[in-house]
């Protein structure tokens, strides 16, 4: 039965049942239950189909957000997906994994007006497994394969929108990956918590079924140079993402048991896919039974805070130098690593790590916030006299990511790279300085959300369709 739109007054918002903290605290599973289709139903009948819709300005894809909304609450569930997937290469993954709270549900109108978000993140994640299940996602039928083919050096959802954008235009299309499975941090970097891999394995099958190739273990500059990979294709994509952590330069940085957080995620994640991890079985890159400290404020610190209650850490507590409401992870994620056990101490820096051989406690100073600095938000400055000290047995640096050097990497001095490491680009075309060559992602933008690395992977497609084919018109005439 198709449910009328407005009900906002009449309906509160709902999100699909949580796992208690004491149940999902014990596995890695994802927190949330499905929504069945009646209340799917039901919660997007609450949308109050704006004129001016902020939650689709707001999401950096454009998703025509009330329309898919408008078509789930009436009941035609395929049309409603068909929708949502036609800006969207990966909405399974956005459903679960895009900070909603600061995009399109903190932007909807209702929730300004104080009735409450319309929960859509989850309906987006409710409508693509809904197709999975009723086998509507198909592979892409190419008739006519163009002789032109493409080369993404990077498997990660900038390169996967990518590919999929241009073999849908009938290009040959292969992705090369230094890692042992396609995904990038979708695989390697979120937890299962958040993100099971199943999901993600099954959309690399369905591109795999499209016809992509995908070549895995592969290092551009050792297994091949760059100049034979754009020898080998008529255009080269560099979707690589941004792997460097940022380093915290501190006394006693060099002691052990202190890690960057793609050290330790990775060897999480790894373990829950079955893999051999030496240095976790150890207990090196384990928290069990540990006091562990995590210093960030961004959404790979709640991974890894989350991760460690997981894994029986002793206590786990997130150091961040701001205070709760200037922290750039999604609140979200921070009110649920508090319900889960985590410890914030908020106002608070990293001073010194100290120990004998290994980290064993760390010296902290606490902040206040000062004057606002060129980025508007208040700097964080120490106070006189405050020093303090916590056990540490494990700290993980989650302070960001940074470009790699990727013209030394590749082999490659003439590629240009920005002041901050990250690939120079045509701001229209997204090509580099070398013809034919083009980037997308993290690696143009600096490290940022998955939602964002899909865009430009559906952007830089068009504009490498558009350089293709004048391509061949100068090759004819």
């Amino acid at each position: 039965m198709s449910e009328k739109m407005l009900k906002f007054v009449k309906i509160d918002q709902q999100n699909p049942t949580k796992r208690s903290t004491e149940e999902r605290n014990k596995d890695f599973n994802e927190i949330y239950n499905e929504f069945i289709e009646e209340k799917a139903k039901t919660q997007s009948s609450r949308c109050s189909q704006c004129g001016v819709p902020f939650c689709q300005v707001h999401c950096p894809l454009s998703n025509n957000i009330p329309d898919w909304l408008k078509l789930t609450a009436e009941g035609r569930l395929e049309e409603a997906y068909r929708l949502s997937q036609s800006t969207n290469n990966m909405p399974e993954v956005c459903g679960r994994i895009c900070p909603q709270d600061r995009l399109c549900e903190g932007n909807c109108v209702i929730e300004q007006s104080g009735h409450g978000t319309v929960t859509i993140g989850s309906i987006e994640k409710f409508l693509t497994e809904t197709a999975w299940e009723k086998n509507w996602i198909k592979p892409i039928d190419v008739k006519n394969e163009i002789n032109q083919s493409i080369g993404i050096i990077g498997a990660g959802p900038a390169g996967l929108a990518c590919a999929e954008e241009l073999r849908k235009k009938n290009y040959k299309v292969t992705v090369y990956d230094r890692y042992d499975r396609a995904g990038g941090l979708l695989i390697y970097g979120i937890p299962n918590f958040k993100l099971e891999k199943p999901v993600v394995l099954r959309r690399i099958k369905y591109l795999k079924e499209c016809g992509i190739e995908f070549i895995n273990n592969f290092e551009v500059g050792k297994d091949k140079s760059f100049k034979e990979l754009k020898e080998r294709h008529d255009a080269i994509l560099i979707a690589t993402g941004v792997y460097k952590p940022k380093e915290i330069e501190l006394e006693g940085s060099n002691l052990k048991n202190i890690f960057p957080a793609i050290e330790f995620l990775t060897a999480s994640n790894r373990k829950g896919l079955g893999d051999k991890v030496e240095l976790f079985d150890n207990g090196i890159l384990n928290s069990e039974n540990k006091n562990v400290v995590v210093i960030g404020g961004g959404d790979t610190a709640m991974d890894c805070v989350r991760t460690s209650i997981r894994q029986n850490a002793k206590s786990v507590k997130c150091l961040y130098r701001r205070d709760k409401e200037n922290m750039p992870g999604s609140a979200r994620e921070v009110f649920n690593a508090e319900e889960e056990g985590v410890e914030f101490i908020w106002l608070s820096n990293p001073k010194e790590f100290k120990g004998n051989n290994k980290v064993e406690s760390i010296t902290v100073n606490k902040m206040k916030l000062g004057e606002p600095d060129e980025s508007g938000r208040r700097k964080p400055v120490v106070e006189d006299n405050s020093e303090f000290q916590i056990k540490a047995d494990m700290v993980i640096k989650a302070l960001g990511f940074d470009p790699e050097e990727l013209p030394k990497l590749f082999d490659e001095e003439k590629l240009q790279v920005t002041n901050w490491g990250t690939v120079k680009t045509n701001f229209d075309t997204m090509e580099t300085n070398i013809p034919g060559v083009f980037a997308a992602g993290d690696i143009i933008r600096g490290a940022s959300l998955v939602v964002w690395a899909i865009k430009d992977g559906r952007d830089a497609a068009k504009n490498i369709e558009s350089y293709l084919e004048l391509k061949q018109k100068k090759k004819v005439a």
